[in-house]
């Protein structure tokens, strides 16, 4: 299975530059010798990268071209939490190190391990045939996976100081309301409609948990049998309220009559026939003895927050930023996002 692609012309750096500093920097790991370079073309943030080097396979991670929104790309954040959080949560893949050094990348990057396996956001991988068991395995190794994280003290991993639990989900909703403001291309009043909605209805948190901060299902690898394998994207994570996640992943949940299943394509994959969102909250409340009365204020503030990181993608090629044709895609989103959220919130 091959998941990496030639670079693309604007998101090229200096192949010569990086090779040098792997070698003189992580000799034990990259060996002396050759090293190519090829790109995970199919994320639409940060830009990650493949290294063969003549030891072992490594994946570089930095972020996009042009300006980035404040509190996300941060490469230096991420590379602290999987340098630490691998020892408790294996699917969490290690980082070994991290270059401040702008000029030999372009920008700051980490390295960190290769996992292996299907990364799941228009199909299924064909091992899967027709079989609905593997389906259902990837739907409860997901909420499980979700449980199993909040479940880990933050002391255990030295990221107690990780975020501010204080105040948290507040600062969340004054933070996308900045976010919206300074990423928009246009005016959207269900927009404004949501923020108002949930600045008036922020719930006490019960517990302050490691959070993912952008965690579904193509943030994940699983293996062919359906197990959760990986979990990459640890860029915004923080210490802070666990339903904040579990809004995420529901807002993200597949399934055709979602507002975000447009982001994934007309052949985007489904599991809402095998785990529905009321299973998927039941089974999360059972794992973590969490109470989740005001979860439908989590999924609101998720899909507000969906719609600003959607704009903040498609006003990169607004601005010329890429030329990738996906992101010109995105425009009609927000607006169905925004819609949804304001539905949520209010039944």
């Amino acid at each position: 299975m091959k998941d990496t692609a030639p670079i693309r012309d604007e998101e090229r750096f200096d192949e010569v530059a990086v090779a040098s500093y792997l070698r003189s920097t992580l000799p034990d790991l990259v060996g002396d010798g050759p090293i190519e370079f090829e790109q995970f073309p199919r994320g639409a943030a940060n830009l990650t990268y493949l290294a063969r080097t003549p030891r072992r396979e490594l994946v570089l991670r930095r972020a996009p071209l042009g300006p980035v929104a404040r509190g996300g790309h941060d490469m230096e954040r991420e590379h602290r939490v999987l340098s630490r959080l691998w020892a408790e949560f294996p699917k969490a893949p290690r980082a070994y190190h991290y270059c401040a050094d702008a000029t030999v990348m372009g920008k700051p990057f980490f390295v960190m391990e290769r996992r292996t396996g299907y990364v799941v956001r228009d199909k299924w991988p064909e091992e899967f045939g027709d079989d609905a068991t593997p389906r259902l395995r990837t739907a409860e190794s997901l909420v499980a996976t979700l449980a199993d994280l909040h479940l880990i003290d933050p002391a255990s991993v030295g990221l107690e100081d990780l975020g501010l639990p204080d105040g948290f989900v507040q600062r969340q909703v004054d933070g996308w309301m900045g976010r919206w403001e300074a990423a928009k291309t246009r005016d959207l009043p269900a927009m404004q409609q949501a923020a108002a909605l949930l600045e008036r209805s922020v719930p006490k948190p019960q517990r302050a948990t490691i959070l993912h901060n952008d965690f579904k299902l193509d943030n994940t690898m699983i293996s062919a049998g359906g197990d959760v394998v990986a979990v990459f994207d640890w860029d915004m994570a923080t210490v802070g309220d666990p339903l904040v996640d579990l809004g995420t992943l529901l807002a993200y949940w597949p399934d055709p009559s979602a507002p975000t299943y447009p982001i994934f394509g007309e052949r985007a994959v489904v599991l809402a026939p095998y785990r529905a969102k009321d299973d998927v909250i039941d089974q999360y409340a059972k794992a973590t003895s969490l109470d989740l009365g005001a979860v439908h204020f989590y999924e609101g503030l998720a899909l507000y927050r969906i719609a600003v990181i959607i704009e903040q993608i498609y006003s990169r090629f607004v601005a010329g930023q890429t030329s990738d044709d996906r992101f010109a895609a995105m425009e009609p989103l927000p607006p169905i996002l925004a819609a949804a959220a304001v539905d949520v919130l209010t039944n």
